[in-house]
C-alpha cells in the first residue's frame, strides 16, 4: 500500500500536465475600459475602469479596478479592487466568486463576490454582481460597442449601484440606488490597443441615498465631459 501511495504521487503532477485542462493555452491581458479625466461644474475627477486577466478558458483569475479621485476633495470616493475567479457556464457567460475590497478616504468595506460576467444577445456586455456583507449590495452594468467605422466606434454604457441596507458612513441609503449612464466615442489609434475617446458621463442618486447626500450638502447628480483612452493588450 505504501508503495502505491508513493508511485501515485510522484505520478500526480505528471498526469496533471498531461491532462487536457493543464494542456489548455494560457491566456494573459489587460482591458481598461475607462482611464479618463472627467470635467464637471463643481469638480474635476479622475477615473478608471479596469481588468487585468489570466487564466485560460475554463479558468480565469481577474483583478479588477474601479476608482475616482476627486481633485476637490483631494480624495478618492470610490476606491474599490476585487479578486474574482470566473468560471464558464455556457458558450456567453461565465459564473463569477470572488472578495471586493473598498479603500477611500473613508470606512474601509469588505464583501463576497458572486455574479455573472458575459455577452447578451446583439453582443451587449453584461455584468451582474451580488456583493455580500452585513450590508449587501447589487450592481448591474451594459455596455455596448457600436462600430461606426473600422476604427471610430460608439460605446454606450449603463450601471446600477443598488443597496440594500442603511450604510450612512459610505453614504448609502437602503434601497437608494445610484445610476450611471455614459456615452464615449472613441478611435482607434493603434488597432485595438489604444483608442483615446471623447464623451459625457451621467451620475444620479435616488431614495435615501440621495437624501443623505444632500444633507451632506452634496448634489444628488453631476454632470461630466470625458476625455481619455481605452488599452487593450
Amino acid at each position: 500500500m505504501g508503495i502505491r501511495l508513493f508511485l501515485a504521487g510522484a505520478l500526480a503532477p505528471a498526469v496533471l500536465l498531461a491532462s487536457p485542462v493543464a494542456a489548455e493555452q494560457l491566456i494573459w491581458g489587460i482591458q481598461a475600459e475607462q482611464l479618463e479625466y472627467r470635467i464637471g461644474e463643481e469638480s474635476d475627477v479622475l477615473a478608471w475602469d479596469f481588468d487585468a486577466i489570466a487564466g485560460t478558458d475554463e479558468l480565469k483569475f481577474v483583478w479588477r479596478s474601479e476608482a475616482e479621485f476627486s481633485f476637490d476633495e483631494d480624495a478618492f470616493e470610490p476606491l474599490e479592487n476585487q479578486a474574482r475567479l470566473q468560471v464558464p457556464v455556457s458558450d456567453f457567460f461565465d459564473a463569477v466568486a470572488g472578495v471586493r475590497v473598498d479603500t477611500p478616504d473613508g470606512p474601509d468595506r469588505l464583501y463576497g463576490v458572486l455574479g455573472l460576467h458575459g455577452l447578451a444577445q446583439q453582443w451587449f456586455e453584461i455584468d451582474a454582481d451580488l456583493f455580500l456583507s452585513k450590508d449587501p449590495a447589487a450592481r448591474f452594468e451594459v455596455e455596448y460597442e457600436g462600430l461606426i467605422t473600422n476604427r471610430i466606434t460608439f460605446v454606450p454604457s449603463i450601471e446600477l449601484d443598488l443597496p440594500f441596507t442603511d450604510d450612512e458612513a459610505i453614504g448609502a441609503g437602503a434601497w437608494g440606488p445610484k445610476l450611471e449612464v455614459g456615452a464615449r466615442l472613441s478611435y482607434d489609434l493603434i488597432d485595438r490597443a489604444v483608442s483615446p475617446y471623447i464623451g459625457v458621463h451621467y451620475e444620479r442618486l435616488f431614495g435615501e441615498t440621495a437624501d443623505l447626500a444632500r444633507d451632506d450638502g452634496e448634489d444628488d447628480d453631476a454632470v461630466f465631459f470625458v476625455i481619455g483612452t481605452r488599452i487593450l493588450f
